[in-house]
């Protein structure tokens, strides 16, 4: 267990029903934190996270929400903050994925990505700025592919992951007065269920890596924690690679 450092901290994570965002919603919980997450289909996982949420001694709150439609990507933020009574910690971690041959992407295509993966963590952003106290934070999930695309298939995917570092660059400076910092965190291959260890590319990312293995969802939200807790309030406007070298 964790040391309570985020005691008395509320956190939002959104896409947090599964995958690397249900891991980061238990390890800030894990640290006393009052967690908040997003999901848009799993209402039955939903609640057994917030289950598992209240038998550890936090409160745990579960909203339905679509990172495509603006009015929910707003209203989450500011529910959040009514019925949890404020909001200091913001992880913005929904996303998507599409891969194919540049070329043949729909207009369509083009903007559910860019809706889910860019704009979603813009209006979450700029909801929770109204909310956040003076050393807040907010952090986003990037990706590693927002600095080296090793093979062809996810170069939309990457183009959305990079406009992060934009953001998190120019609202540092923004909220930086206030002591609330803006960073990202670029997974690598991580083991999850959609991208497992064992799955068909698995050797070929693994090629890519340093360390010869593919990284934990603790590892990545272990990463998120420490942004979010109090020994990292001089890190802003930093995009940090949990990727086993594979961007080194």
């Amino acid at each position: 267990m964790a040391m309570a450092d985020l005691e008395g901290r509320v956190a939002l994570v959104t896409g947090g029903s599964r995958g690397i965002g249900a891991g980061i919603v238990r390890r800030l919980a894990a640290q006393g934190a009052d967690v908040a997450f997003t999901y848009q289909s799993s209402q039955d996982v939903a609640e057994q996270i917030v289950k598992e949420l209240r038998e550890a001694g936090v409160r745990g709150l579960a909203i339905r929400a679509d990172a495509a439609d603006p009015d929910a990507v707003a209203e989450s933020v500011h529910r959040t903050a009514r019925e949890l009574g404020g909001l200091d910690i913001l992880v913005n971690n929904a996303a998507v994925i599409n891969r194919g041959p540049f070329a043949d992407f729909t207009v369509a295509d083009i903007d559910r990505i860019l809706n889910i993966n860019v704009r979603a963590v813009i209006l979450t952003a700029q909801a929770a700025i109204g909310h956040l106290p003076d050393g807040g934070r907010i952090i986003n999930i990037g990706s590693c592919l927002a600095e080296r695309v090793p093979a062809p298939s996810v170069t939309l995917y990457a183009v959305t992951k990079a406009a992060l570092t934009g953001l998190a660059k120019g609202l540092a400076r923004e909220l930086g007065p206030r002591g609330i910092t803006v960073n990202n965190v670029l997974p690598g291959p991580i083991d999850t269920d959609s991208n497992p260890a064992t799955g068909p590319a698995a050797d070929m990312l693994r090629g890519h890596l340093a360390v010869g293995r593919f990284g934990t969802i603790a590892e990545v939200a272990a990463t998120v924690a420490h942004l979010a807790g109090p020994e990292a309030a001089f890190i802003t406007g930093a995009s940090i690679a949990v990727d086993g070298g594979f961007t080194a």
